[in-house]
């Protein structure tokens, strides 16, 4: 049936009636100037020939069946403004409904004011150039380490090549300055630099045994007296002992010698040897000296062997 429809029990109110009531509260978002729609005709609203009504407009409430005044075509239809709706220069990242201050875009303005936060702080970013560029940049820190590398290499060849080599000529001795010459016996050495001043060349064996030769100026007259103020002298240079002995003192064909024992009252220093020897060969006399720590036989044997082969 058209209209309205009764059902039991047959009685009339705004409970039974099928149509909406009348909404008198005006619809959200409504034009305040648009004319009040006139009020429905019941007579017509129970007759056939009622014209056919517009699609219902969504959001209103009430009258679902009433036309709307913006109903028409798209272009026709004026745009609402809405809270939400974006400044036309206003940008995405800062919307004025989240903005906690006053947008100010600062006296530069310009293209920084499009940019976000971040870019503002760190900049914007660079042209990562070439990529040979990238490549030298890659390049270099390995270019470096080699060369460290390779200096290191050459640092300790050179290094192991100065332990390794010998001190001086091994074999014979020659001195010019003093005039001695001697042949070496296995384990003996020449040294570069004597280690006491005024002595021009010296010999080792490696373990603590030493022999050196120095030039003595003009003729001695008494070659004894000479060499016990000679061995008096080294002792305090050389030995340093708390307790020092003679254990030889005798005459040369040509010159004098004395040999002296040093022991020590603290247990790191063993005992030491020590022996000078003046050779007063015509016009160009000659001072050995001859020093072992720790003292040995065998060892001293060795070095009183040497020190004789020099003539």
């Amino acid at each position: 049936m058209e209209g309205d429809h009764r059902v039991w029990p047959p009685h009339s109110g705004p409970r039974h009636r099928r149509t909406p009531p009348e909404d008198t509260e005006p619809a959200w978002g409504a034009r305040r100037d648009e004319e009040q729609e006139p009020p429905r005709d019941p007579e017509r609203s129970e007759g056939r020939d009622r014209p056919p009504e517009p699609p219902p407009a969504w959001g209103r409430r009430g009258r679902p069946y009433a036309g709307d005044p913006g109903w028409g075509q798209p272009a026709q239809i004026p745009r609402r403004p809405h809270p939400l709706d974006l400044e036309p220069e206003e940008p995405g990242w800062n919307p004025r409904i989240q903005r906690t201050a006053p947008r100010d875009p600062g006296p530069a303005g310009g293209q920084d004011d499009a940019l976000p936060p971040s870019a503002r702080l760190h900049g914007t970013p660079r042209d990562p150039g070439a990529r040979g560029g990238r490549l030298r940049r890659r390049a270099g820190p390995v270019l470096a380490a080699l060369a460290v590398g390779a200096g290191l290499v050459a640092a300790t060849v050179a290094v192991a090549l100065w332990l390794t080599a010998p001190p001086g000529d091994t074999g014979r001795l020659r001195d010019a300055l003093a005039g001695v010459a001697a042949t070496l016996p296995e384990g003996w050495s020449t040294g570069a630099v004597p280690p006491v001043t005024g002595f021009t060349s010296v010999v080792r064996d490696g373990h603590g045994g030493l022999v050196m030769a120095r030039p003595v100026p003009g003729p001695v007259k008494d070659a004894e007296q000479a060499t016990e103020e000679a061995a008096e002298l080294y002792s305090r240079l050389l030995l340093r002992g708390d307790r020092v002995t003679v254990v030889e003192d005798r005459r040369l064909p040509d010159g004098h010698t004395r040999a002296l024992r040093a022991e020590y009252q603290d247990v790191v220093n063993r005992p030491a040897y020590l022996r000078v020897m003046l050779l007063t060969r015509g016009s160009r006399p000659v001072l050995l000296v001859g020093l072992l720590q720790p003292e040995e036989n065998s060892r001293r044997q060795a070095l009183d062997a040497v020190m004789t082969s020099l003539r």
